[in-house]
């Protein structure tokens, strides 16, 4: 995937400022798409000279002008071709984890305080993405949006960014807790 395709599924809910699409990756995408602001300015520029997207200007008395844009048809019409293409198995790739995997043979320390600490954001993402879970569905509960709700694609890639980051969270706080008991075990040993 491109950061094409995750731009112009952004841009499906309406118009957006650049400013207002790095607000809403930094929301509602980056649980499954990092973007940088610049990358995302970068791509609106590309996408509109590929004629994906169409920029307006739009004239603001206090405030320096904004160009807005929203997807075209020929963006669309991209979206469905890269909805039709196979996708590729997902992968993971971290750095801590390179550190647990020699945590056996370096010290420990810092490896645990980094799984705590990956814990505690993982902890924040779940409670800004419950928040935000809760305030696409409204006043409806859980499976009555899924059966009935707009839009349910965001909700959907939000739901896996919960379910991701609750998972995450847990698994950092076990295996920060196992290395704790073993560190333990091997200084009470020698």
């Amino acid at each position: 995937m491109a950061l094409r395709h995750a731009v112009l599924a952004a841009l499906l809910d309406g118009e957006y400022s650049g400013y207002q699409l790095a607000k809403a990756f930094d929301i509602g995408v980056a649980n499954f798409w990092h973007a940088l602001p610049q990358q995302l300015y970068a791509e609106l520029t590309r996408l509109e000279k590929d004629g994906l997207v169409e920029g307006r200007q739009v004239v603001q008395e206090a405030r320096p002008n904004k160009r807005l844009f929203r997807v075209t048809e020929a963006g669309r019409a991209e979206l469905e071709r890269f909805a039709e293409a196979a996708s590729k198995p997902s992968f993971i790739r971290d750095d801590l984890l390179v550190k647990v995997q020699a945590a056996d043979r370096i010290g420990t320390a810092p490896v645990i305080e980094q799984l705590e600490e990956r814990a505690s954001v993982a902890e924040a993402k779940v409670e800004l993405l419950s928040k935000l879970l809760r305030q696409m569905r409204g006043d409806a509960d859980e499976e009555e949006f899924l059966r009935r709700g707009d839009r349910i694609g965001p909700y959907l890639t939000c739901l896996r960014g919960l379910t991701f980051e609750q998972e995450h969270r847990d698994w950092c706080l076990r295996i920060a807790a196992v290395l704790r008991e073993r560190q333990k075990t091997s200084h009470a040993e020698r």
